[in-house]
C-alpha cells in the first residue's frame, strides 16, 4: 500500500521511519529556538557581592588610566585575594553632590554591599552654600540607607585649598565628620592625605592624582574596605 507525503508516493513500510523523523525535526527546532527576553522576564542575579564606588573625577581616574585609580586598585586586591565581590566606578567627572544625588536612583537597581561616597570637592571647589551641599550628602546616605539598610556606607572627608577663603575651608572639612556622625557611617578623615597638594603626586592641575598618588589614595582607604569586608 502507497500513500503521498510532500507530493511524493511512499510505501506504508516506511511510514513509521518518516513520522518519527518529522517528530525529531520539530523537537530539534524547539529546541534551537532563542529565549525572548523582555523587560518582564527576571534576570539571574549574580552571587557577587557588589563595592560601589560613587563619586566625581577622583573616583573616575581622572587623567590615568581607571584600573589604576583607587577604585581600580581596589578591584585587583579583591581579585587577588580571590573573594567574591565585584568593584562598581560610579565616577563621573565634574560630579557635585546635587548631580550624584539626581542620578543615584540608577546605581541602586542591586544592592551595594559597601558604598563609598566620594563627593563634595567640586562643590567646594565652586563655593556653592556650604549647608547644600551639607544636605545633599545627607540625602544620598538617607537613600541608600533606605532602599539597603544593611549597606556599610564609607564617607569618604575632603577638603579643598583656601582658594574662597579659610573660612569657607575649613568650615567645608568639617561638613564630613559632622554628616558620618549624624548619619552614623563610616569616616575616612582625609580621602587625600599625603597626596593632596604635593606636585609630584598630583598631575599638572594640582587637583587630580598621578598613578602614584592614587596608590598612595588606595592605601589610605583600603584598611576601611578590608574593615566593612570582615
Amino acid at each position: 500500500m502507497h500513500f503521498r507525503f510532500n507530493g511524493l508516493l511512499i510505501s506504508t513500510l516506511f511510514l513509521p521511519l518518516i513520522l518519527g523523523f518529522a517528530s525529531c525535526s520539530e523537537k530539534k527546532a524547539e529546541s534551537n529556538q532563542v529565549e525572548t527576553v523582555t523587560e518582564d522576564t527576571p534576570v539571574p542575579e549574580s552571587d557577587e557581592k557588589i563595592i560601589l564606588f560613587f563619586g566625581n573625577s577622583l573616583t573616575a581616574g581622572y587623567g590615568i588610566d581607571a584600573d589604576d585609580s583607587f577604585a581600580g586598585l581596589t578591584k585587583k586586591r579583591i581579585d587577588s585575594l580571590g573573594l567574591n565581590f565585584k568593584v562598581i566606578n560610579g565616577g563621573l567627572s565634574g560630579e557635585t553632590t546635587a548631580g550624584g544625588l539626581s542620578r543615584l536612583d540608577w546605581f541602586l537597581e542591586e544592592k551595594p554591599e559597601i558604598f563609598v561616597l566620594e563627593l563634595g570637592g567640586n562643590d567646594g571647589l565652586r563655593g556653592i552654600e556650604l549647608s547644600e551641599t551639607k544636605k545633599n550628602l545627607i540625602a544620598i546616605i538617607k537613600k541608600v540607607q533606605t532602599k539597603f539598610p544593611e549597606t556599610k556606607i564609607i564617607l569618604a572627608g575632603m577638603q579643598i585649598p583656601p582658594n574662597m577663603g579659610q573660612e569657607y575651608a575649613t568650615e567645608f572639612a568639617e561638613i564630613y565628620p559632622a554628616v558620618a556622625k549624624e548619619m552614623n557611617v563610616t569616616l575616612i578623615p582625609f580621602l587625600l592625605e599625603n597626596v593632596g597638594g604635593v606636585p609630584d603626586l598630583n598631575l599638572p592641575d594640582g587637583i587630580h592624582p598621578t598613578e602614584e598618588g592614587h596608590q598612595l589614595v588606595f592605601e589610605t582607604l583600603w584598611p576601611f574596605i578590608e574593615q566593612e569586608i570582615g
